[in-house]
């Protein structure tokens, strides 16, 4: 090693030392390691002068860094690729295996504050198998997804604590048993890092309590079972008197005996319960995805060899340093942390493939805001305006409060409605307003308030995205059932006329459907609001049934193209000429163009979830539902010179433009860890797709894969729940499969429509290899 090498690294050695205060020990092991290895000098361009690795191109390479980084190991094409270490001058230091510049396989992660992680990374992130050792004494060893614990793992705390069960995005999720320092332990249900659904609680004295939980506290059926043999059978809350209840019977006694009697309160007031506190975790103060490698003279986010004899200490860092985080290279932009780099065949989150070169290949469209605005003049002007004084009626109404998400059958009876008459001048009910006089049904207020709730809409925002000073928007067209749909100016929430058999459909199912999305927050059917009606007065009476929808489509993330998903293929191609196709364009099953690449976690999530809601809804009877699919691809082009690719077998490709993100949507990146929340089973997805070709004269609807794979943000969900299988849909049966193939058209019987439609949904959605 040259003299003035050796004088560049002490340098580096006492910028550490300066910044983070490192102990001259740590600085002299850290550098022994590397000091002993057989490497080439840094501003050696002989390649005969390296030291040879795996190929003859990869070289074993000492480099030190303007910024004051420093890497040693194998090194192939100008990036750190093989086996190497990197030490960045805030004292955090990887060693382990490097593809093409990103930390990809088995390493070990350290941090100055004496935390480390051991096990698998996937571009930067920590995920796979891996184990965590925190600075206070915590560790974790189980399965990570993108830095978070994510799967099966075990958590044990510095105060004794032990958890052993499944975790979700970071916090106890799904089935576990939190093993408490004193001997106390659960074992059952967790939700959000919370005791919530059904569980065990084994106290150190012997007792035991065996029931429902909610929010870490007993609520709902439980047993408490004393050492002694005796034990309280009851209805449990911690709130008021009234909505506890319960029999307490002594030891050995099969009846209760008369005056024998037990508050609730002692156990959740008593020192048993109160002592059991859920440790917390600790965090990175650093994820090992915000670390990037130094990439000096970067003008498109790409690695540059690195020369020693470039680095003479004058040249600016910040001309070519990456931010510590950002995570703007999902989204095309120059910068190269968080998982993925810009520029001609870097790699991504999901492999390494040259997405930015085949995102090139597309001309994206941005998307308009879609429909009409319903202003004075327009022909459903006045019904805009009985709409939105029914559902301010509705929320605003007072009510008694919803301590509980439990129904009475009773608020599922189909004569459960609530009829208000708004005359101009307004009544003791109704304010005074300009249209003209209506009548308003409420169906099942009860349980779609109840609904609200679980889905966490807030009546405030509820009312003013719906009854605002914003006018709603009317789609162009009505849908193929003749129904008309209207846009919240906020996108929020969309509003559809129904038919009566619709709405005696939903009312019929409504038990089902409210159990359900309960049972399953990830489920993909659609999410309901409310059931109303107007009722004009007049010669004609005319009645217009509403249902009022989450807006699929709602999302941060402009949508490029989208896809109505049933699995039939009669008459499942868009008859509209190339040139009209943009982003507003709802596509085919044949005019699928792509297979859906999840990562496995999510992937074995979707297939669950799947599974459920088409068992639901063949349960009900219904079918001709379909899922409906947006893709925002994550890099935007403006390559007029670049011509579309041709059509093939009913394939369509994106065609134009679509602007850049700007900062402040980069800032809200789903991939920032902190962002997790807003990542849901169809929503905010980050995926893959894959290019598929149909062979010419085929009808075939799963095309076949071409490799080419371009990275995309999801979101997906089943539409259309309210067909019933009545006699129109025999009829169109009998008739269609005398002229088509029964097997190609949609009107089929339930259980056959779910079975096909999940036999399509699981060939076009995929595990990502």
């Amino acid at each position: 090693m040259s003299k003035e090498y050796k004088g560049i690294v002490k340098a580096w050695e006492a910028t550490v030392r300066k910044s983070q205060g490192f102990t001259k020990k740590r600085s002299h092991t850290i550098f022994g390691t590397m000091m002993s290895a057989t490497v080439a000098h840094a501003d050696d361009e002989d390649p005969s002068s390296t030291t040879t690795a795996t190929t003859t191109t990869q070289q074993q390479k000492e480099v030190l860094l303007p910024n004051g980084d420093f890497y040693t190991g194998q090194w192939l094409e100008g990036l750190p690729h093989g086996s190497g270490k990197y030490l960045w001058t805030d004292g955090c230091m990887y060693c382990g295996e490097w593809q093409k510049g990103k930390t990809t396989g088995k390493g070990r992660f350290t941090w100055p504050s004496g935390a480390s992680y051991e096990g698998d990374f996937k571009v930067g992130y920590m995920d796979g198998i891996g184990t965590y050792t925190g600075s206070s004494g915590d560790t974790y060893k189980g399965c990570w997804v993108m830095n978070l614990k994510h799967g099966q793992g075990i958590q044990n705390y510095a105060t004794g604590d032990c958890y052993d069960g499944e975790w979700k995005k970071g916090l106890q999720d799904g089935h576990g048993k939190y093993q408490w320092k004193s001997g106390t332990n659960y074992v059952g249900e967790w939700n959000g890092g919370i005791m919530n659904g059904n569980g065990v609680m084994n106290f150190e004295d012997g007792n035991r309590y065996d029931g429902n939980w909610e929010d870490g506290f007993p609520k709902g059926n439980g047993t408490y079972r004393w050492a002694d043999g005796g034990y309280y059978v009851g209805v449990w809350s911690k709130g008021e008197a009234k909505e506890r209840s319960g029999t307490y019977y002594t030891a050995g006694s099969q009846e209760a005996e008369e005056g024998s009697e037990w508050d609730q309160q002692e156990l959740f007031l008593g020192e048993s319960l109160s002592a059991c506190k859920i440790s917390v975790t600790e965090v990175a103060s650093i994820y090992p995805s915000q670390k990037a490698c130094y990439v000096p003279g970067s003008d498109a986010g790409s690695f540059k060899q690195m020369k020693a004899h470039s680095y003479d200490g004058n040249s600016s860092a910040a001309d070519g340093r990456l931010s510590n985080y950002s995570m703007s290279s999902w989204e095309g932009s120059d910068s190269g942390v968080g998982g993925g780099f810009d520029g001609e065949g870097e790699e991504s989150y999901y492999g390494y493939t040259n997405v930015n070169e085949n995102l090139n290949k597309l001309r994206l469209q941005p998307a308009k805001k879609q429909g009409e605005t319903i202003s004075k003049g327009h022909k459903n002007y006045e019904l805009m305006l009985n709409l939105q004084l029914g559902i301010r009626h509705s929320v605003g109404r007072p009510g008694p409060p919803l301590t509980s998400l439990d129904l009475k059958s009773s608020a599922f009876d189909p004569r459960e409605k609530v009829w208000t008459k708004f005359p101009p001048e307004g009544s003791k009910y109704t304010v005074p307003h300009q249209s003209c006089e209506f009548r308003w049904k409420d169906y099942c207020p009860l349980v779609f308030r109840t609904l609200r709730k679980l889905f966490n809409v807030d009546p405030a925002d509820y009312m003013i995205s719906i009854c605002g000073d914003d006018a709603l928007r009317e789609l162009s067209s009505p849908g193929k059932s003749g129904s008309f749909f209207y846009l919240t100016n906020d996108d929020r929430y969309m509003i559809k006329t129904m038919k009566k058999a619709e709405v005696k459909v939903l009312i019929r199912m409504l038990p089902a459907y409210y159990n359900h999305v309960r049972q399953f927050e990830n489920t993909l059917v659609t999410k309901y609001f409310g059931l109303h009606c107007v009722k004009l007065t007049g010669p004609n009476q005319k009645k217009v049934r509403f249902i009022i929808m989450g807006n699929l489509f709602n999302t941060e993330y402009a949508i490029h193209r989208r896809f109505d998903l049933k699995g039939s293929s009669h008459g499942r191609i868009t008859c509209k000429p190339e040139s009209e196709i943009d982003a507003s364009t709802t596509l085919k099953d044949l005019d699928l163009n792509y297979l859906f690449r999840l990562q496995r976690v999510w992937y074995q999530e979707f297939c669950r979830q799947v599974d459920r809601d088409c068992e639901l809804l063949e349960q009900e009877r219904v079918m001709d539902y379909s899922l409906l699919v947006g893709i925002h691809f994550r890099e935007s082009f403006h390559r007029a010179d670049i011509p579309t690719p041709p059509r093939t077998s009913g394939a369509r490709t994106p065609r134009g433009g679509a602007p850049r993100l700007s900062k402040a949507e980069i800032d809200k990146l789903v991939l920032d860890p902190s962002r997790w929340a807003s990542i849901k089973l169809g929503m905010n997805m980050p995926a893959r797709v894959e290019k598929t070709v149909r062979r010419d004269g085929e009808t075939q609807l799963v095309g076949e894969p071409t490799g080419e794979l371009y990275q995309v943000i999801l979101t997906f969900g089943i539409i259309d729940i309210l067909q019933d299988y009545d006699i129109s849909k025999k009829l169109e049966h009998a008739y269609k499969s005398m002229q088509y193939d029964p097997t190609s058209i949609s009107a089929v019987d339930p259980k056959q429509y779910s079975r096909r439609f999940r036999d399509f949904i699981f060939k076009v959605f995929v595990e990502e290899s």
